[in-house]
């Protein structure tokens, strides 16, 4: 390997590692589980494990189809759509919150007719905080499993509908189990990405305990008034991080 590529591959691994380990350092080990038992931190994590998980059902409601429109079916202006599917990947976060707000909120053209028809109002609710994160993690899922979609093998499909099985019953029999494990790992990578949403939770939503302060928005509010709370929390959304891709390196990935 030349010296020149090996030095700037470690240059490059030390930016990712020093700030992880400058966390690591700072955390207050002995006193970990009480200042995770705080109550703002706990009502924090019980709303995000809340939120993530109701976010990750939606996305997997609404991703699954949409990732199998976008691996077997051909219509005009496919890869426009698809763009605009997958944005909020690359969105910043705080403008997905103002789309989100400019869509959802009061006086927007949607938000008030919920609110006028239903009485729903999304901005400042829980509600709002799963549509957020639904907003900004669905693309993972949709993304992982066009990927496995598109991975199968077509003769199962045929055996089957040549046996008499309808459409219908080839996906839920046969294409289904068989992404599996793609579809296992989009939505892992959804539930994590759901879980450390930020911006466009903050900024639809709000920063109201109990109601819409998540984990990543009470380390931000606890960074002034408790620091020790907030590196605990902190340290708590990395081990989930490092946790996930592990498994997904090790199991539905290489699967998939």
């Amino acid at each position: 390997m030349p010296w020149l590529v090996g030095l700037l591959g470690l240059l490059g691994f030390a930016l990712v590692v020093l700030p992880l380990i400058g966390l690591l350092r700072e955390a207050s080990w002995s006193n970990l589980w009480s200042d995770l038992g705080t109550p703002q931190a706990w009502a924090a994590i019980k709303l995000s494990l809340v939120c993530s998980l109701w976010a990750t059902a939606l996305a997997l409601v609404l991703g699954v189809p949409l990732a199998w429109v976008f691996a077997r079916v051909e219509f005009p202006g496919r890869s426009f759509v698809w763009a605009l599917t997958v944005l909020p990947m690359v969105l910043p976060p705080v403008v997905a919150g103002v789309a989100l707000l400019d869509a959802f909120g009061r006086r927007s053209f949607v938000g008030a007719r919920l609110y006028d028809w239903f009485h729903v109002q999304l901005t400042f609710s829980t509600a709002g905080v799963v549509l957020a994160e639904t907003f900004v993690a669905m693309p993972f899922l949709v993304i992982t499993v066009e990927a496995a979609f598109r991975a199968l093998d077509r003769r199962y499909e045929d055996a089957a509908v040549t046996l008499g099985a309808s459409r219908w019953t080839v996906f839920r029999r046969v294409i289904l189990p068989m992404a599996g494990p793609g579809i296992a790992a989009g939505a892992v990578l959804a539930w994590a990405r759901a879980l450390g949403e930020f911006g466009a939770t903050i900024t639809f939503a709000g920063n109201i305990q109990g109601r819409t302060q998540t984990t990543p928005l009470a380390v931000y509010l606890l960074l002034e008034s408790r620091p020790e709370v907030a590196t605990a929390l902190s340290v708590l959304l990395l081990g989930v991080s490092v946790t996930v891709l592990a498994l997904l390196r090790r199991r539905w990935l290489a699967r998939a």
